[in-house]
């Protein structure tokens, strides 16, 4: 778990490349790998075993019964010994291995003969860290499925449990459906990060209208940052399971294009909701831009009209504070009435509301402090 709120800090899914000029299929060494854990399922239609591979215990794996499928399930991929004598074992190609363990491929479908090699990013998401990717490689094989991914804990224990009760007749199918499940399951753990996602867009659309902020907008452009990753990880998948699904392999059955076609439908439908919700952020930015600029316009109005008021009031002012003694002539008699001060306050009030009022009635009082009112 702590690897993964690691992974959700980065949000993007950085690739491991190997050094310049290195032979293919060397694999990448990563300081930060998890330690490596093998857990092996074996079944049939009426039974159904469960183990962890002991050190230096290939037994397992190089000792398929016939008529078993078995899924050898490889955690943390620090121990590259482990996983090339694993490979070795099941007949898997060392570039295979490579695309396994040098995580951040792209997701894609390869065609390796007599196993079929499939690239899937697996995706968890909190509010308060976004997305947690991680690479999960799946091998087809004939009676076996291998997967590797990076750390221990994924969305599959739901699989892993009707393999154990032996529900909906999964243990009677071979490896190629249990391939498929591993995908669709994979694939469904996108629909609750994509939930989360909605939920965040609807509180980021109220606090736009109500109180737009930098924050807002930082929030905004980081759910489309996350958005972006998500993309990248379902539209070339898309592509994968369409190509799969026309050109089909040997090692799919008849019997499991049907559920191949339903993963491919729920990657479609995912990629849908994904680019509904990039314009949804997109749009967001012009909303923000709008309200600022009311909000702008609003305290802009309200100056504009404190401003016209005190205008003639300003002139007033500036007309009795001059300091010309016109006393002796008469030419301003109000500065030595008893009543003066008075009567320029009426005038200045009497002025004011003069004012106000017809601003009101030409409307251009209106709105002016709704914003903060209807809060």
């Amino acid at each position: 778990m702590s690897k993964r709120r690691r992974l959700k800090h980065r949000g993007v899914y950085y690739r491991r490349f190997t050094q310049t000029a290195a032979a293919p299929g060397t694999l990448v060494t990563q300081p930060e790998a998890e330690p490596t854990r093998v857990k092996i399922m074996s079944y049939t239609a009426d039974s159904f075993e469960e183990s962890e591979l002991r050190p230096g215990d290939l037994g397992p794996i190089q000792q398929r019964r016939p008529g078993h499928t078995v899924w050898i399930d490889v955690q943390g991929l620090r121990d590259h010994a482990l996983i090339q004598q694993i490979g070795a074992a099941l007949g898997l190609h060392h570039l295979l291995l490579a695309d396994a363990v040098n995580v951040g491929q792209r997701p894609k479908v390869e065609d390796y003969g007599k196993v079929l090699f499939i690239v899937v990013r697996l995706a968890q998401r909190e509010p308060e860290h976004g997305f947690a990717w991680e690479q999960m490689a799946i091998a087809i094989g004939d009676g076996f499925v291998a997967t590797f991914q990076e750390t221990p804990g994924d969305c599959l224990d739901p699989l892993r449990e009707r393999l154990r009760q032996g529900k909906q007749s999964l243990r009677t199918h071979g490896a190629g459906f249990l391939g498929c499940m591993i995908v669709d399951g994979v694939v469904d753990g996108y629909f609750p990060a994509l939930e989360g996602v909605g939920e965040e867009l609807e509180k980021m659309e109220d606090e736009i209208i109500d109180a737009p902020s930098r924050a807002a907008l930082h929030n905004i452009y980081t759910l489309k940052r996350e958005l972006m990753a998500m993309r990248r990880a379902t539209w070339p998948l898309r592509e994968a399971l369409s190509h799969l699904m026309r050109d089909g392999h040997p090692l799919l059955e008849e019997n499991v294009k049907p559920y191949l076609r339903d993963a491919a439908d729920h990657v479609i439908q995912i990629v849908d909701i994904i680019e509904t919700y990039r314009e949804l952020g997109a749009s967001f930015i012009d909303v923000y831009l709008s309200s600022l600029s009311n909000r702008t316009n609003q305290v802009m109005r309200l100056l504009t009209v404190m401003s016209t008021i005190f205008i003639p009031l300003t002139f007033l002012a500036g007309v009795y504070g001059m300091n010309f003694d016109t006393t002796k002539r008469g030419n301003m008699p109000e500065l030595g009435w008893h009543h003066g001060y008075g009567l320029f306050w009426t005038i200045s009030v009497g002025l004011a509301a003069t004012m106000l009022t017809i601003f009101w009635r030409l409307g251009w009082l209106s709105g002016i402090g709704r914003d903060q009112n209807e809060k």
